[in-house]
């Protein structure tokens, strides 16, 4: 289903004076084994349009690359569950603040870099600033996902990582909807956003965060992994 906006979300916005219509797509939860060129030619194909630019969450694309993990499958060290508990959480999400989400990170990422992220971190948190754990560690380590109360299952018993080569992805499935439409692999929340990869250039990347600045897809049970924008 597709045309209304999720609940709590405008329709349309206005940037740099050109209104854009985001237009979320409907999907069946999309799990393990599924093909996302699959999930894409079912859903978003028929509404795509050319001139669109179709943005697909980052955590859609990591799910069909294997890179979800059930919180039973995770065997925690005891540093990861340290570390995390110096991790400040938001009720936008838990990020690293739980020893399984620390714990991937440390394998993603490396322990010294995941070290690293946490001294400077401290240090800098000591003078108000914010932030710098991420930014040293990278945005392998800002783009897992772990489980919240409004998370679908069966992710709300799991730790999802960020996809490999979003950039190829978005190349591929721009390719495979006839070029007609530019593509965004997105990690977007309630309280911002990335992209992690497009066939957007950098300019064209900054508006697209702005565009989705409000998180237009939500972020508890909407199941509106794909979302349309389109000159209003």
């Amino acid at each position: 289903m597709t045309g209304a906006a999720n609940e709590g979300k405008a329709l349309e916005v206005v940037v740099d004076g050109t209104s854009y219509a985001r237009i979320p797509i409907r999907t069946r939860v999309v799990m393990p084994g599924d093909d996302l060129d699959a999930v894409i030619s079912e859903y978003a194909a028929s509404v795509v349009q050319p001139g669109d630019l179709l943005f697909v969450t980052e955590k859609i694309v990591a799910i069909t690359q294997g890179r979800s993990y059930r919180l039973d499958e995770i065997t925690v060290r005891p540093l990861a569950r340290t570390l995390s508990k110096y991790v400040t959480r938001t009720p936008y999400g838990i990020g690293l603040g739980m020893p399984e989400t620390m714990e991937m990170a440390l394998r993603e990422c490396g322990t010294p870099r995941i070290l690293l992220a946490a001294a400077v971190s401290a240090v800098t948190k000591l003078f108000g600033r914010r932030g710098d754990f991420y930014r040293v560690a990278g945005d392998k380590a800002r783009a897992i996902d772990g489980p919240t109360s409004g998370t679908i299952p069966p992710y709300n018993q799991a730790v999802v990582l960020g996809p490999t080569d979003p950039r190829g992805v978005a190349a591929r499935v721009k390719a495979q909807l006839g070029g007609v439409a530019d593509v965004a692999v997105v990690d977007i929340n309630d309280i911002g956003g990335n992209i992690l990869g497009s066939t957007l250039d950098r300019a064209g990347e900054q508006r697209l965060v702005r565009i989705l600045r409000d998180n237009p897809l939500g972020q508890g049970h909407q199941s509106t992994p794909l979302g349309v924008i389109r000159k209003a």
